[in-house]
Protein backbone atom coordinates (compact mmCIF):
# COMPACT_ATOMS: atom_id res chain seq x y z
CA UNK A 1 0.00 0.00 0.00
CA UNK A 2 1.24 3.35 -1.24
CA UNK A 3 0.94 6.12 1.33
CA UNK A 4 -0.17 9.20 -0.55
CA UNK A 5 1.79 11.68 0.94
CA UNK A 6 4.67 9.82 -0.93
CA UNK A 7 2.94 9.29 -4.03
CA UNK A 8 2.13 13.33 -4.30
CA UNK A 9 5.96 14.15 -3.53
CA UNK A 10 7.04 11.72 -6.34
CA UNK A 11 5.06 13.59 -8.93
CA UNK A 12 5.98 16.80 -7.46
CA UNK A 13 9.66 16.08 -7.49
CA UNK A 14 9.52 14.59 -10.65
CA UNK A 15 8.41 18.00 -12.56
CA UNK A 16 4.48 17.41 -12.19
CA UNK A 17 2.51 20.50 -10.35
CA UNK A 18 -1.00 20.55 -12.09
CA UNK A 19 -3.68 18.47 -11.08
CA UNK A 20 -6.90 17.81 -13.20
CA UNK A 21 -9.66 15.37 -13.27
CA UNK A 22 -12.51 13.60 -12.57
CA UNK A 23 -12.85 11.83 -8.95
CA UNK A 24 -13.51 8.21 -8.25
CA UNK A 25 -13.79 5.82 -5.71
CA UNK A 26 -9.74 4.12 -6.09
CA UNK A 27 -8.57 7.30 -6.33
CA UNK A 28 -10.39 9.44 -3.75
CA UNK A 29 -7.42 9.02 -1.26
CA UNK A 30 -5.01 10.56 -3.30
CA UNK A 31 -7.07 13.11 -4.79
CA UNK A 32 -8.43 14.15 -1.39
CA UNK A 33 -4.14 14.67 -0.43
CA UNK A 34 -4.23 16.72 -3.73
CA UNK A 35 -6.90 18.64 -2.98
CA UNK A 36 -5.72 19.40 0.68
CA UNK A 37 -1.85 20.52 -0.66
CA UNK A 38 -2.12 21.35 -4.23
CA UNK A 39 -2.84 25.06 -4.52
CA UNK A 40 -5.93 25.91 -5.17
CA UNK A 41 -5.12 27.72 -9.03
CA UNK A 42 -3.01 24.10 -9.53
CA UNK A 43 -5.71 21.57 -9.03
CA UNK A 44 -8.93 21.57 -10.96
CA UNK A 45 -11.57 19.31 -10.63
CA UNK A 46 -13.16 19.05 -14.30
CA UNK A 47 -16.22 19.13 -15.71
CA UNK A 48 -15.01 15.80 -17.57
CA UNK A 49 -12.44 13.59 -18.18
CA UNK A 50 -12.05 14.89 -22.07
CA UNK A 51 -12.14 18.20 -20.25
CA UNK A 52 -9.18 17.57 -18.12
CA UNK A 53 -7.16 16.35 -20.57
CA UNK A 54 -7.73 20.12 -22.63
CA UNK A 55 -6.44 21.52 -19.26
CA UNK A 56 -3.49 19.59 -19.01
CA UNK A 57 -2.36 20.53 -22.64
CA UNK A 58 -3.20 23.82 -22.05
CA UNK A 59 -0.78 23.78 -18.92
CA UNK A 60 1.99 22.32 -21.20
CA UNK A 61 1.70 24.62 -24.20
CA UNK A 62 1.79 27.20 -21.33
CA UNK A 63 4.68 25.58 -18.87
CA UNK A 64 6.75 22.95 -21.39
CA UNK A 65 5.51 20.64 -18.04
CA UNK A 66 3.13 17.69 -17.78
CA UNK A 67 -0.27 17.23 -15.68
CA UNK A 68 -1.34 14.63 -14.32
CA UNK A 69 -4.64 13.72 -15.40
CA UNK A 70 -7.27 11.34 -13.11
CA UNK A 71 -9.78 9.44 -14.14
CA UNK A 72 -11.69 6.42 -13.34
CA UNK A 73 -11.55 4.32 -16.11
CA UNK A 74 -14.80 4.43 -17.46
CA UNK A 75 -14.06 7.85 -18.23
CA UNK A 76 -11.33 6.85 -20.80
CA UNK A 77 -13.96 6.89 -23.14
CA UNK A 78 -14.78 10.81 -22.66
CA UNK A 79 -10.73 11.32 -23.16
CA UNK A 80 -10.18 9.17 -26.36
CA UNK A 81 -10.97 12.06 -28.92
CA UNK A 82 -8.63 14.76 -27.04
CA UNK A 83 -5.77 12.17 -26.85
CA UNK A 84 -5.88 10.74 -30.01
CA UNK A 85 -6.50 14.22 -31.70
CA UNK A 86 -4.67 16.49 -29.93
CA UNK A 87 -2.10 15.20 -27.33
CA UNK A 88 -1.01 12.19 -29.67
CA UNK A 89 2.75 12.48 -31.43
CA UNK A 90 1.02 12.33 -34.39
CA UNK A 91 -0.77 15.55 -33.84
CA UNK A 92 0.39 18.04 -31.54
CA UNK A 93 2.79 15.67 -29.67
CA UNK A 94 1.46 17.06 -25.79
CA UNK A 95 3.14 14.84 -22.94
CA UNK A 96 0.49 13.98 -19.82
CA UNK A 97 0.41 11.47 -16.96
CA UNK A 98 -2.76 10.05 -16.54
CA UNK A 99 -3.65 8.15 -13.77
CA UNK A 100 -6.50 5.84 -13.97
CA UNK A 101 -8.41 3.89 -11.20
CA UNK A 102 -8.91 0.24 -12.36
CA UNK A 103 -12.47 -0.66 -11.86
CA UNK A 104 -13.65 -3.61 -12.60
CA UNK A 105 -10.35 -5.17 -12.57
CA UNK A 106 -10.91 -8.94 -13.94
CA UNK A 107 -11.00 -11.50 -10.85
CA UNK A 108 -11.66 -8.67 -8.75
CA UNK A 109 -15.57 -8.23 -7.63
CA UNK A 110 -17.05 -4.92 -8.44
CA UNK A 111 -20.27 -3.32 -9.62
CA UNK A 112 -21.72 -4.85 -13.02
CA UNK A 113 -21.55 -1.59 -14.90
CA UNK A 114 -17.39 -2.13 -14.39
CA UNK A 115 -16.95 -5.30 -15.46
CA UNK A 116 -16.53 -4.55 -19.39
CA UNK A 117 -14.95 -1.44 -18.94
CA UNK A 118 -12.46 -3.67 -16.46
CA UNK A 119 -11.83 -6.16 -19.06
CA UNK A 120 -10.94 -3.76 -21.93
CA UNK A 121 -8.92 -0.89 -19.79
CA UNK A 122 -5.84 -2.20 -20.38
CA UNK A 123 -6.24 -3.44 -24.09
CA UNK A 124 -7.81 0.24 -24.81
CA UNK A 125 -4.84 1.60 -23.48
CA UNK A 126 -3.00 -0.76 -25.76
CA UNK A 127 -4.99 0.03 -29.23
CA UNK A 128 -4.13 3.86 -28.39
CA UNK A 129 -0.69 2.90 -28.00
CA UNK A 130 -0.29 4.73 -24.65
CA UNK A 131 2.53 3.04 -22.58
CA UNK A 132 1.30 2.03 -19.15
CA UNK A 133 2.27 0.77 -15.45
CA UNK A 134 0.31 -0.67 -12.80
CA UNK A 135 1.80 0.81 -9.86
CA UNK A 136 2.69 -0.99 -6.90
CA UNK A 137 5.71 1.33 -5.51
CA UNK A 138 5.69 5.34 -5.52
CA UNK A 139 9.32 4.64 -7.25
CA UNK A 140 8.12 4.00 -10.83
CA UNK A 141 6.22 7.31 -11.06
CA UNK A 142 9.01 9.59 -11.81
CA UNK A 143 10.20 7.06 -14.79
CA UNK A 144 6.51 7.38 -16.19
CA UNK A 145 6.68 11.22 -16.11
CA UNK A 146 10.07 10.73 -18.02
CA UNK A 147 8.70 8.38 -20.35
CA UNK A 148 5.89 11.02 -21.37
CA UNK A 149 8.49 14.15 -21.49
CA UNK A 150 10.39 11.35 -23.65
CA UNK A 151 7.68 10.77 -25.98
CA UNK A 152 6.14 13.98 -26.03
CA UNK A 153 3.36 11.90 -25.47
CA UNK A 154 0.58 10.92 -22.92
CA UNK A 155 1.53 7.91 -21.04
CA UNK A 156 -0.25 5.92 -17.58
CA UNK A 157 -0.82 4.59 -14.49
CA UNK A 158 -3.22 2.04 -13.69
CA UNK A 159 -3.97 2.33 -10.16
CA UNK A 160 -5.92 -1.25 -8.88
CA UNK A 161 -8.22 -1.37 -5.70
CA UNK A 162 -6.82 -0.62 -2.30
CA UNK A 163 -2.96 0.74 -3.93
CA UNK A 164 -3.00 3.70 -2.27
CA UNK A 165 -3.38 4.23 2.01
CA UNK A 166 -6.18 6.19 3.98
CA UNK A 167 -6.29 9.42 3.56
CA UNK A 168 -9.55 11.59 4.65
CA UNK A 169 -10.85 14.79 3.29
CA UNK A 170 -9.79 17.67 5.56
CA UNK A 171 -11.22 20.56 3.54
CA UNK A 172 -13.96 18.69 3.04
CA UNK A 173 -16.94 20.68 1.69
CA UNK A 174 -20.62 21.41 3.68
CA UNK A 175 -23.47 23.20 3.62
CA UNK A 176 -25.98 23.91 5.89
CA UNK A 177 -29.01 23.06 3.86
CA UNK A 178 -32.24 21.22 6.09
CA UNK A 179 -32.15 17.83 3.94
CA UNK A 180 -30.59 15.01 2.86
CA UNK A 181 -30.59 14.09 -0.88
CA UNK A 182 -32.58 10.90 0.64
CA UNK A 183 -35.02 13.10 2.04
CA UNK A 184 -35.64 15.16 -0.82
CA UNK A 185 -36.05 12.21 -3.44
CA UNK A 186 -38.57 10.67 -1.01
CA UNK A 187 -40.58 13.89 -1.11
CA UNK A 188 -40.43 13.65 -5.06
CA UNK A 189 -41.82 10.11 -5.16
CA UNK A 190 -44.26 10.69 -3.10
CA UNK A 191 -45.41 13.60 -5.05
CA UNK A 192 -45.29 11.14 -8.39
CA UNK A 193 -48.21 9.71 -10.39
CA UNK A 194 -48.76 6.18 -11.00
CA UNK A 195 -47.82 6.41 -14.61
CA UNK A 196 -44.84 8.86 -13.98
CA UNK A 197 -41.36 7.07 -15.08
CA UNK A 198 -38.25 7.87 -13.49
CA UNK A 199 -34.62 7.96 -15.06
CA UNK A 200 -31.95 8.45 -12.09
CA UNK A 201 -28.36 8.96 -12.42
CA UNK A 202 -25.49 7.03 -11.85
CA UNK A 203 -24.19 7.05 -8.07
CA UNK A 204 -25.89 7.17 -4.55
CA UNK A 205 -29.18 8.63 -5.71
CA UNK A 206 -30.65 5.67 -7.71
CA UNK A 207 -29.64 3.56 -4.27
CA UNK A 208 -31.47 5.49 -2.17
CA UNK A 209 -34.46 5.20 -5.16
CA UNK A 210 -34.10 1.50 -5.12
CA UNK A 211 -34.53 0.99 -1.32
CA UNK A 212 -37.32 3.78 -1.05
CA UNK A 213 -38.83 1.77 -3.45
CA UNK A 214 -38.41 -1.65 -1.40
CA UNK A 215 -39.07 -0.31 1.77
CA UNK A 216 -42.45 0.86 0.36
CA UNK A 217 -43.11 -2.50 -0.67
CA UNK A 218 -43.54 -1.36 -4.60
CA UNK A 219 -42.15 -2.28 -7.60
CA UNK A 220 -39.15 -1.07 -9.80
CA UNK A 221 -40.35 -0.77 -13.04
CA UNK A 222 -41.40 2.85 -12.90
CA UNK A 223 -37.14 3.47 -12.39
CA UNK A 224 -34.23 3.14 -14.82
CA UNK A 225 -31.45 3.32 -12.87
CA UNK A 226 -28.40 4.72 -14.53
CA UNK A 227 -25.65 2.43 -12.66
CA UNK A 228 -23.26 3.95 -15.50
CA UNK A 229 -22.59 6.49 -18.16
CA UNK A 230 -22.43 9.79 -15.67
CA UNK A 231 -24.05 12.78 -17.18
CA UNK A 232 -25.89 10.76 -19.87
CA UNK A 233 -29.33 10.72 -17.16
CA UNK A 234 -31.10 13.15 -18.75
CA UNK A 235 -30.45 12.41 -22.55
CA UNK A 236 -32.08 9.36 -21.70
CA UNK A 237 -35.19 10.78 -20.54
CA UNK A 238 -35.12 13.09 -23.24
CA UNK A 239 -35.22 10.16 -25.53
CA UNK A 240 -38.05 8.27 -23.69
CA UNK A 241 -40.05 11.59 -23.15
CA UNK A 242 -40.13 12.29 -27.23
CA UNK A 243 -41.50 8.53 -27.41
CA UNK A 244 -44.23 8.37 -24.76
CA UNK A 245 -45.76 12.13 -24.63
CA UNK A 246 -48.32 11.13 -22.31
CA UNK A 247 -46.70 9.74 -19.69
CA UNK A 248 -44.51 12.56 -17.30
CA UNK A 249 -41.03 11.45 -17.37
CA UNK A 250 -38.37 12.59 -14.41
CA UNK A 251 -34.50 13.02 -14.35
CA UNK A 252 -33.32 12.33 -11.15
CA UNK A 253 -30.05 14.12 -11.72
CA UNK A 254 -27.04 15.31 -9.76
CA UNK A 255 -24.62 18.31 -9.78
CA UNK A 256 -21.55 16.72 -10.93
CA UNK A 257 -23.49 14.40 -13.47
CA UNK A 258 -24.92 17.36 -14.79
CA UNK A 259 -21.98 19.18 -15.02
CA UNK A 260 -20.27 16.92 -16.88
CA UNK A 261 -22.76 17.30 -19.99
CA UNK A 262 -24.56 20.34 -19.69
CA UNK A 263 -24.85 20.54 -23.50
CA UNK A 264 -27.98 18.69 -23.21
CA UNK A 265 -29.75 21.16 -21.70
CA UNK A 266 -29.95 23.06 -25.02
CA UNK A 267 -30.54 20.01 -26.91
CA UNK A 268 -33.65 18.86 -24.26
CA UNK A 269 -35.30 22.58 -24.37
CA UNK A 270 -34.93 22.08 -28.07
CA UNK A 271 -36.93 19.01 -28.49
CA UNK A 272 -39.51 21.19 -26.28
CA UNK A 273 -41.02 17.98 -24.49
CA UNK A 274 -44.13 18.97 -22.67
CA UNK A 275 -44.02 15.86 -20.16
CA UNK A 276 -39.99 16.22 -19.44
CA UNK A 277 -39.08 17.25 -15.93
CA UNK A 278 -35.47 17.67 -14.78
CA UNK A 279 -35.04 17.23 -11.00
CA UNK A 280 -31.08 18.68 -10.09
CA UNK A 281 -30.59 17.23 -6.95
CA UNK A 282 -27.31 19.39 -5.67
CA UNK A 283 -24.93 19.22 -2.78
CA UNK A 284 -22.02 20.59 -4.13
CA UNK A 285 -20.10 17.43 -4.20
CA UNK A 286 -19.03 14.41 -5.65
CA UNK A 287 -20.37 12.87 -3.03
CA UNK A 288 -20.51 9.15 -4.29
CA UNK A 289 -16.69 9.18 -4.56
CA UNK A 290 -15.12 10.69 -2.12
CA UNK A 291 -16.73 14.00 -1.17
CA UNK A 292 -14.45 16.15 -3.46
CA UNK A 293 -15.87 19.26 -4.41
CA UNK A 294 -18.13 20.17 -7.77
CA UNK A 295 -19.18 23.97 -8.72
CA UNK A 296 -22.89 22.99 -8.36
CA UNK A 297 -23.27 26.29 -5.96
CA UNK A 298 -20.95 28.43 -8.39
CA UNK A 299 -22.80 27.41 -11.26
CA UNK A 300 -26.45 28.95 -11.56
CA UNK A 301 -28.11 26.00 -12.55
CA UNK A 302 -31.84 27.71 -12.88
CA UNK A 303 -30.68 30.66 -14.78
CA UNK A 304 -28.87 28.09 -17.16
CA UNK A 305 -31.82 25.91 -17.92
CA UNK A 306 -33.70 29.19 -18.66
CA UNK A 307 -31.28 30.60 -21.21
CA UNK A 308 -31.29 27.05 -22.64
CA UNK A 309 -35.00 27.23 -23.31
CA UNK A 310 -36.87 25.28 -20.31
CA UNK A 311 -40.29 26.44 -20.36
CA UNK A 312 -39.51 26.60 -16.43
CA UNK A 313 -36.73 26.56 -13.87
CA UNK A 314 -36.97 26.70 -10.11
CA UNK A 315 -34.89 26.22 -6.97
CA UNK A 316 -35.93 24.86 -3.77
CA UNK A 317 -33.83 23.94 -0.22
CA UNK A 318 -36.56 23.99 2.50
CA UNK A 319 -39.14 21.02 2.64
CA UNK A 320 -41.75 23.75 2.88
CA UNK A 321 -40.48 25.24 -0.78
CA UNK A 322 -39.89 21.31 -2.37
CA UNK A 323 -43.42 20.54 -1.71
CA UNK A 324 -44.88 24.15 -3.01
CA UNK A 325 -42.62 23.60 -5.81
CA UNK A 326 -43.15 19.79 -6.44
CA UNK A 327 -47.44 21.05 -6.44
CA UNK A 328 -46.83 23.83 -9.09
CA UNK A 329 -45.10 21.01 -11.42
CA UNK A 330 -48.59 19.37 -11.20
CA UNK A 331 -50.11 21.69 -13.80
CA UNK A 332 -46.84 22.76 -15.70
CA UNK A 333 -45.68 21.97 -18.95
CA UNK A 334 -42.40 20.86 -19.35
CA UNK A 335 -39.32 21.12 -20.07
CA UNK A 336 -39.00 22.69 -16.38
CA UNK A 337 -35.60 22.15 -14.04
CA UNK A 338 -36.19 22.07 -9.98
CA UNK A 339 -32.63 22.48 -8.08
CA UNK A 340 -33.17 20.96 -4.92
CA UNK A 341 -30.50 22.07 -2.79
CA UNK A 342 -29.66 19.54 -0.43
CA UNK A 343 -26.72 18.81 2.46
CA UNK A 344 -23.95 16.47 1.85
CA UNK A 345 -25.38 13.45 3.68
CA UNK A 346 -25.74 9.60 3.30
CA UNK A 347 -26.61 6.51 4.93
CA UNK A 348 -23.63 4.31 6.40
CA UNK A 349 -26.16 1.16 5.30
CA UNK A 350 -26.88 2.38 2.12
CA UNK A 351 -27.00 -1.21 -0.11
CA UNK A 352 -26.83 -1.16 -3.79
CA UNK A 353 -29.74 -2.61 -5.94
CA UNK A 354 -30.56 -6.31 -5.24
CA UNK A 355 -31.40 -6.75 -9.66
CA UNK A 356 -29.35 -6.98 -12.33
CA UNK A 357 -29.18 -4.19 -15.24
CA UNK A 358 -30.52 -6.34 -17.55
CA UNK A 359 -33.52 -6.80 -15.13
CA UNK A 360 -33.86 -3.22 -14.54
CA UNK A 361 -33.87 -2.55 -18.31
CA UNK A 362 -36.22 -5.47 -18.69
CA UNK A 363 -38.88 -4.33 -16.30
CA UNK A 364 -38.82 -0.71 -17.03
CA UNK A 365 -39.65 -1.39 -20.76
CA UNK A 366 -42.51 -3.22 -19.99
CA UNK A 367 -43.72 -0.82 -17.81
CA UNK A 368 -43.58 1.38 -21.14
CA UNK A 369 -45.24 -1.19 -23.04
CA UNK A 370 -41.77 -1.12 -25.44
CA UNK A 371 -41.22 -4.64 -26.97
CA UNK A 372 -38.75 -6.68 -25.75
CA UNK A 373 -35.94 -8.85 -27.82
CA UNK A 374 -36.85 -12.50 -28.37
CA UNK A 375 -34.41 -13.53 -26.54
CA UNK A 376 -35.44 -11.00 -23.72
CA UNK A 377 -38.79 -12.86 -23.43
Amino acid sequence: MIDVKEAYEALIASGIDMFTGVPDSLLKNICAYITDTAPREKHIIAANEGNAVGIAAGHYLATGKPALVYMQNSGLGNTVNPLLSLADEKVYSIPMVLMIGWRGEPGVHDEPQHVKQGEVTLALLDAMQIPYIILEDASQIKAQVELSLERKAPTAIVIRKGTFGSYKLKNARSNNNPLSREDAMKLVVDHLKDSDVIVSTTGKLSRELFEYREAKQQGHGHDFLTVGSMGHSSSIALGIALEKPNRRVFCFDGDGAFIMHTGALGIVASMNPRNYFHILFNNDAHESVGGQPTIGYELDAVTMAKASGYKQAMRATTREEMIAALQQLETTEGPVLLELRVKIDSREDLGRPTTTPIQNKEAFMEELGAPLAQDER
